[in-house]
């Protein structure tokens, strides 16, 4: 009896979905080293390794998961309060990063330059000027869903198909390329540390604070629970949706600066490509009903960074980069399937004849 209500504890914990995915990819990882020969804990190795700069840095793939991950992890932040709110998602956030990076870059290089390695203006006015662009993207967005009552899908898919195609405007259709070390700091190493983990750490949390700390946090749950009892309650449910994807397009706008400066360069084709899909999968993973209300934001972050584990797994399994998004897109309907109301009832009523029955016997 002990056993079964410790095991119901562990399943009914918040983060028991996206706790369990990482461990299910780690021991993918496991079963694979060991299969080829490796030793089983290379997964978990972490080591110093000299670059050629002279300076030292960590080395592992768990290290390479909290670097590469990071940025999706930026953009889960985001992403998990537009679900909350208007239990719908952003899918712009991919071509903002690309448009933000784009024009971080063209205004550092010098618009019409396509390489240098001397900044046009001060490096605080480029990353400022295209963490900018973000929230204007993201004011965008939260006006046509939050004002004009459009539905999230169909408003951000506006800057979906557009926000790429301007950052290849504002840079001539070239890659823009900024050899300024400076610039590559945010893309780079923070002493031993990834720097783009550093940052992350640090939207997690404020974003952490200010809805803890204010009442923001419970805002956004009650307009994603029932938007119009909550303005009967006093709420103004339009700012907060507007307000979420306000912070959405400022998430997406500092992910877009750290991936332009972790290859100093903007690359408008393939800077954020597939990331919205990334984000929600990582919402989703985390346990975060795709439905508003109620919302995990630890959940989320472990799921960004599941996500990165598990497309780090695939491309060691074999499997290419134009066929990883096959598999994440099973996995997001695995999650969303596990999460339908149907589902969930018949789990529900299963459990409680099991109950019922045990009582009996």
């Amino acid at each position: 009896m002990n056993q079964k209500s410790t095991w119901s504890k562990i399943k009914g914990w918040s983060l028991f979905l996206p706790v369990m995915s990482l461990l299910l990819v780690m021991a993918v990882n496991i079963i694979h080293d060991v299969a080829i020969g490796a030793n089983p804990l290379s997964f978990f190795m972490i080591t110093l390794r000299q670059t050629t700069g002279n300076g030292t840095i960590l080395y592992g793939r768990i290290i390479d998961i909290l670097n590469r991950g990071s940025e999706v992890a930026i953009l889960a932040l985001g992403m998990t309060l537009v679900v909350s709110s208007s239990a719908g998602t952003d899918i712009s956030v991919g071509s903002v990063m690309s448009l933000c990076a784009s024009f971080c870059c063209m205004l550092l290089a010098g618009y019409g330059v396509s390489s240098t390695s001397t900044l046009a203006v001060p490096l605080a006015v480029g990353v400022l000027g295209g963490i900018g662009i973000g929230v204007i993207c993201g004011m965008f967005n939260g006006t046509l869903v939050a004002y004009f009552h459009i539905q999230p899908m169909v408003a951000t898919l506006i800057l979906f198909s557009a926000a790429r195609a301007i950052g290849l405007l504002l840079c001539n259709d070239l890659i823009v390329y900024v050899r300024n070390s400076t610039f590559g700091f945010f893309g780079s190493f923070l002493g031993v540390i990834p720097t783009p983990f550093v940052i992350a750490v640090i939207c997690i949390v404020i974003i952490s604070l200010l809805l803890k700390k204010t009442a923001l946090g419970m805002y956004i749950q009650s307009v994603g629970i029932n938007s119009k009892a909550s303005r009967i309650a006093g709420l103004n449910s339009r700012r907060i949706i507007f307000m979420t994807y306000l912070i959405c397009g400022l998430l997406a706008g500092i992910a877009g600066i750290v991936a332009a400066s972790r290859i100093t360069s903007a690359d408008s084709n393939n800077i954020g490509l597939y990331f919205e899909m990334d984000a929600i999968l990582a919402v989703a993973l985390g346990g975060n009903s795709l439905g508003g209300g109620k919302f995990k934001l630890a959940g989320s972050i472990i799921g960004a960074y599941t996500i990165q584990a598990i497309t780090t797994t695939l491309y060691a399994l074999g499997v290419s980069s134009t066929q990883a998004p096959v598999f994440k897109a099973i996995i997001v309907i695995l999650i969303v399937a596990i999460q339908a109301p149907p589902l969930q009832a018949y789990f529900k009523k299963r459990n409680a004849a099991k109950q019922v029955k045990g009582v009996i016997s």
